[in-house]
Formats: structure tokens, C-alpha cells, sequence
């Protein structure tokens, strides 16, 4: 079984440090320009992002469930069906999205607190981003899709390609022609239609004999499209709720001043990190979770839920004292900025804290979402945002500043991981 999640994760491990590595190379990439007015920009504008492609996130999730449990039971048809359905909602879903951008921009920065200076470049990094909309949302749908087949190293080529590019175009574009955070949004457009174009190469070369099994009525048929989008709506609740946490968080930090608002989101880059390593295994999770209720196995499930904490667990253990012995150094990589780097110094230590229980909750994510358990997940998700996470801030931020917000985001992840657990019996392994 050890064999089989690192399989399934190293992969993972790989592709996801890549996309916490783009954001780390555009934060300092305007870091370095003449003030902070550009890394927030960046970060707000990436806000609306996350709310809008956060939000479709879903199509990744419920794709990799879906279709590790269709996997286990040998179901060919349903597979390539579900592929079908989940790149009609993505194609549905990114026209509607250019079609609503002016609405979108208007709605999302009048919600957000800062600058003008700054928000006036972040629209300006939102217009131009929005048109990588289309091959965004079906690169979720592919991801998914390889992830429930049992091929992680898809994903990874796919994930560390749109990375390597993005990265290539946004240093070509700010440092040899002078663009700023524009060409930072230029570039993520660019890359992700250069992953597109390498996901069909991949699909053709591989699964292209799945083609044949395609029936347009299997696509439609009522009980598995109530199931696509019963699963997808769960998972875009609890998605929102998560988005919508972090969003608070940056916008809160953009109430308080420009120097909070960069410093937080340097320290954000070390929890997207851990994040994104731990999520390796969650990933992981999802997929062999799936296959195992799929094929109804009951001791399979249970030996690879016990492993999958071991070593996701561990890897958030190992951030943590990854930050602890390094704490300013953190800082330094990516900006100059003198004042920046004494604001961020004074709350790094949150890192040292944060990846201990943010691991648990990433992992129960990860099984929940394989054994298609997505009400109680969503529950949790919102009871962890609305009970916790949002009147500990509203509390705590006006007594302890910054430190209340940080302490916000701490107990909001203690939140998940400790209802998830006490659920588990009776929604992952109670269900075979």
C-alpha cells in the first residue's frame, strides 16, 4: 500500500510545489519593482481569481472521485462519460465567465478595501487574465480525469509544464519588456493554453481507445448527471467557503495597510507551500479512496486511509520545523523591501503553527472527496467558516491586529480536521 501512495503522490508532490513556485516568483518579481504597490495588485487581483477559478475547482475534485470510483468498478462507458460531462460544464462555465467579466471586476473589487492606485492595476491584471478561462477550467477537468484513472505523472507533467511556462513568460515579460503586473497576467494566459494542447496530445496517445465506448445518452442520462452535479455542487460550497476564508483574510489584511497587505501575502506563499505538499497525499486520497469504494473494499479503504495520515501528517510536521529553522530567511527570498520585511518578521511564527493542523484537514478533504462523501464535508467547511473562522475575526482583529487574523486562520483549520475525524466512521468507512 506504501508503494502504491507514493505512486500516486510523488507525482502530485512534484506538479503542486510547482504552482505555489509561480506565485513565489511573481511575488518577487514585484517585489522588486519601485514599491509595493505592484505585489498588491498581484494579490488582489488573484483574489478575484481565486474566487472564480477556486470556485470551479469542483471539476477537478468531482471528476477525480467520480471517476476512481467508476475505475474500481470497471465501468468503461461511464468513465469517458464522465470526462464528456465535465468538459461540457468547463466550456459552459468559461463562456460565461468573459461573457460577465465587466460584472465580475466591478463586483469583486467594490467588495474589496484598499488603494485606488492599487486596485486600478489589479483590474488592469483581471482583464487580461480572464481569457484563459476556457483552457483553466478544462485543464481541471483533465487533471481530475488522469488522477481517477490511477495516472499521476499526467497531472505532474501537465501541472510542472503550464508552471515552467508561466514562469518563463512572466520573467520574459516584466524583466526583458518592461511590463509590470500586466505581464504577469499575460503570461498565466499564455501557459495555460499551452497546457491544453499538451492534455489532448496526452489523452490521444493513451486513453484514445476510451473513445468508442462514448454514448452521447450515457452522458445525459439523468440518475449519473443528478450524481456529476449533486457531488460538484457539494464540492463548489465547500470550495467557496474556502476561497471565500482566504479572500477575508487578504482583504482584511488590505483594510489595515498596505505594508500588512504585502507582508501577509508573502507569508500566505509558505502556507500555499505546505498546502500544496500535503496535498500530494490528499490527492493521492482521492484517488485510491475512490477505487476502493468503487470495488467495495472495505480493508483496502481502511489500510490506506491509515497510511495516507502517516506520511501526509508527517509531511506537514516536516514544514513546519522546515519554518521554524528558517523563519526571516523566508522573508528575504522574496522582496528588499526593508519595511516589508520587518512587518512580515513579526508574524512568521504562524507558520510554524499552521501546517501541524492544516494537514489533518487537508487529508480528511482528500478522502471524503474520493468516497464522494461531499455533504458532510460541505457541512463542516461551513460551519468551520461561519462559527469559527469569521467571528474569530471579526473578535479577535480588533484587539490583536494582524495576530487575531493569523489566530483566525489557525482555529478555521483545527475546525476542519476535528470535525472531519469525528464524521469518519460513519461517512467513509460505515458506507461499504
Amino acid at each position: 500500500m506504501n508503494k502504491e501512495i507514493l505512486r500516486l503522490s510523488i507525482p502530485i508532490i512534484i506538479s503542486n510545489i510547482s504552482i505555489p513556485l509561480l506565485g513565489m516568483v511573481d511575488t518577487a518579481l514585484m517585489g522588486r519593482l519601485e514599491n509595493e504597490y505592484y505585489i498588491g495588485a498581484v494579490a488582489l487581483g488573484s483574489l478575484i481569481f481565486n474566487f472564480v477559478y477556486w470556485g470551479f475547482g469542483f471539476l477537478r475534485m468531482g471528476t477525480t472521485g467520480l471517476t476512481a470510483q467508476a475505475y474500481g468498478r470497471n465501468d468503461p462507458k461511464e468513465i469517458i462519460a464522465i470526462l464528456a460531462r465535465g468538459l461540457l460544464v468547463a466550456a459552459a462555465g468559461s463562456l460565461v465567465l468573459i461573457a460577465l467579466q465587466s460584472v465580475i471586476s466591478w463586483f469583486g473589487f467594490s467588495l474589496i478595501p484598499g488603494e485606488e492606485s492599487v486596485k486600478s492595476l489589479a483590474e488592469q491584471y483581471f482583464f487580461i487574465r480572464i481569457y484563459a478561462a476556457p483552457a483553466t477550467l478544462a485543464l481541471y477537468v483533465f487533471y481530475g480525469w488522469f488522477l481517477g484513472m490511477q495516472n499521476a505523472k499526467y497531472p505532474m507533467f501537465l501541472t510542472v509544464l503550464v508552471n515552467l511556462v508561466n514562469i518563463g513568460f512572466n520573467v520574459f515579460f516584466v524583466s526583458f519588456l518592461g511590463m509590470k503586473s500586466d505581464g504577469v497576467a499575460l503570461g498565466t494566459v499564455c501557459a495555460q493554453y499551452t497546457g491544453l494542447g499538451l492534455a489532448v496530445i496526452l489523452f490521444v496517445s493513451k486513453y484514445r481507445h476510451h473513445v468508442k465506448d462514448y454514448e452521447s445518452k450515457i452522458v445525459l442520462k439523468l440518475e449519473s448527471v443528478k450524481l456529476f452535479f449533486s457531488v460538484n455542487r457539494d464540492i463548489f460550497i465547500r470550495t467557496i467557503c474556502l476561497v471565500f476564508t482566504f479572500a477575508f483574510f487578504t482583504a482584511a489584511s488590505s483594510a489595515m495597510e498596505p505594508l500588512i497587505l504585502a507582508a501577509n501575502q508573502i507569508l500566505l506563499q509558505y502556507v500555499s507551500l505546505m498546502a500544496y505538499g500535503v496535498d500530494g497525499f490528499a490527492f493521492a486520497a482521492e484517488s485510491l479512496v475512490g477505487r476502493f469504494t468503487g470495488e467495495k473494499n472495505r480493508a483496502a479503504l481502511k489500510s490506506a486511509v491509515q497510511k495516507l495520515f502517516i506520511w501526509g501528517c508527517g509531511m506537514g510536521a516536516g514544514f513546519a520545523i522546515l519554518y521554524a529553522l528558517f523563519k526571516k530567511k523566508l522573508i528575504v527570498v522574496f522582496t528588499d523591501l526593508e519595511p516589508v520585511i520587518e512587518t512580515a518578521s513579526v508574524y512568521v511564527w504562524w507558520l510554524v503553527v499552521i501546517p501541524v493542523f492544516g494537514a489533518v484537514a487537508y487529508m480528511w478533504d482528500g478522502i471524503y472527496i474520493g468516497a464522494t462523501a461531499t455533504k458532510p464535508m460541505r457541512n463542516m467547511m461551513l460551519i468551520s467558516t461561519l462559527i469559527v473562522f469569521l467571528p474569530v475575526t471579526l473578535l479577535f482583529v480588533r484587539f490583536l491586529g494582524n495576530h487575531g487574523l493569523w489566530l483566525a486562520l489557525t482555529l478555521f483549520m483545527i475546525a476542519r480536521g476535528t470535525t472531519l475525524t469525528l464524521l469518519s466512521r460513519k461517512h467513509i468507512f460505515q458506507r461499504i
